[in-house]
């Protein structure tokens, strides 16, 4: 019998500043304070590298922070020893994000030799005064140059995130935006639409504004509902035009190119989390590792095993995890159709049936039949999947499969 699958995320929290719309777990530090972390993060990595011969590693997304802020030598100690204690599969995706101005021409010439082979670059907006909105300390000059060097250096898998909905945009700026990216040819693009979150700096601005967006009221900064509507529109359209593969409600990529690990997540593949605040997925159990830094930087010098007691019984865990939940069939079934169903393609009738021993009729018997007469799903050629429509309405239509 094969090996399984594993996918591994490894969280970099450092950044130059924390962008103002960020609720990610992400602060600056200095270089002694980076270098400290590293050394955390390697033990970790041996730790879980003895625990994972029964894997074999499909792919590694490095997230932050900003990752490519950390200096090139420990990105290449941090690969190195991932390689020398996981099983690495020989054609595994390795996707590092960048943001612009934090990378050189040399530290792309390492990241290259040390197998890295997908880059993410965090540009948002090509419009100046949109980045400066969003606490960006990046020019749309400075992405060109980031872009322009990962190319120099043989990457030939890059993907540019793009935001949408900002506090006072207007549709003509987005297509801009758009317009300039798309002549670049990224064989990736993630659009997201701005989500004003709790606990932000964002939130205090805009949180009366958010909620007038959200009730379909006139705004004073923020886009209102329809505006938002009508850039989603524009965005799958111009996408499309240019020969993009709409695969997930957020991600356009060229044929061949859709992001292998991030796919993991939606279908629910096992995923080791590494690093401060890391989650994990293995087998049926979510992990939350400690995402008090210095914390986490200690309990690594001696990381030992140890069982807990959850609602859902007991779970094997260790002194890093903050959480550890199994997760019920309950709540598998229902994270397997949100999660799904966030796929342009949807979900396969059999691939359910494989997971759960029934069919997707014997547990949603009601729903289906109501979501397809009311044109927001699908059922044809053995996948379910959303319509437009449903696309549109996803929230709502998500809400129906909750199971109590």
């Amino acid at each position: 019998m094969g090996k399984k699958e594993l996918e591994i995320y490894l969280h970099i929290p450092f950044c130059v500043t924390k962008c103002a719309y960020c609720d990610f777990l992400s602060f600056p530090a200095e270089e002694e304070t980076q270098n400290e972390y590293v050394q955390a993060l390697l033990r970790e990595i041996t730790y879980y590298g003895g625990k994972c011969r029964d894997y074999q590693i499909t792919t590694v997304y490095i997230g932050g922070g900003t990752p490519s802020w950390l200096r090139e030598d420990s990105m290449a100690e941090v690969m190195d020893r991932l390689y020398r204690c996981f099983e690495i599969k020989t054609d595994v995706e390795v996707t590092i994000e960048c943001n612009p101005g934090t990378v050189t021409d040399h530290k792309f010439a390492v990241y290259q030799s040390v197998g890295i082979n997908r880059i993410s670059i965090g540009l948002q907006s090509t419009h100046d005064e949109e980045l400066k909105v969003l606490d960006r300390i990046h020019t749309f000059e400075q992405f060109l140059k980031t872009y322009e060097l990962a190319r120099k250096n043989g990457f030939q898998n890059i993907n540019v995130d793009l935001m949408s909905s900002l506090p006072g945009q207007k549709k003509e700026s987005l297509i801009q935006s758009y317009e300039r990216v798309l002549r670049l040819k990224p064989e990736h693009i993630s659009a997201y639409s701005l989500i004003i979150e709790k606990g932000t700096p964002f939130y205090d601005l805009y949180k009366f504004d958010a909620t007038r967006q959200a009730a379909g009221m006139q705004t004073v900064s923020l886009p209102t509902e329809e505006e938002v509507y009508e850039m989603t529109k524009i965005t799958e359209q111009m996408m499309k035009e240019a020969g993009y593969v709409h695969y997930e409600i957020s991600n356009f990529a060229q044929k061949g190119f859709a992001c292998k690990h991030n796919i993991g997540y939606w279908k629910r593949a096992n995923y080791l989390g590494l690093g401060v605040g890391a989650a994990s997925f293995m087998e049926n159990v979510r992990y939350t590792n400690l995402s008090d830094f210095y914390a986490y930087m200690e309990e690594t010098k001696q990381i030992r095993e140890e069982v807990r007691q959850t609602e859902s019984g007991e779970v094997a865990a260790t002194n890093l995890h903050e959480g550890a939940e199994k997760i019920l069939r309950p709540s598998q079934i229902e994270e397997y159709m949100f999660l799904g169903l966030r796929m342009i393609e949807g979900i396969t009738r059999q691939e359910f049936e494989a997971e759960f021993g029934v069919p997707i009729e014997a547990v949603y018997h009601q729903v289906l039949p109501e979501l397809i007469e009311e044109g927001l799903l699908l059922k044809r050629e053995g996948r379910v999947f959303l319509t437009e429509a449903g696309r549109d309405l996803s929230n709502y239509v998500l809400s129906k499969f909750l199971m109590s």
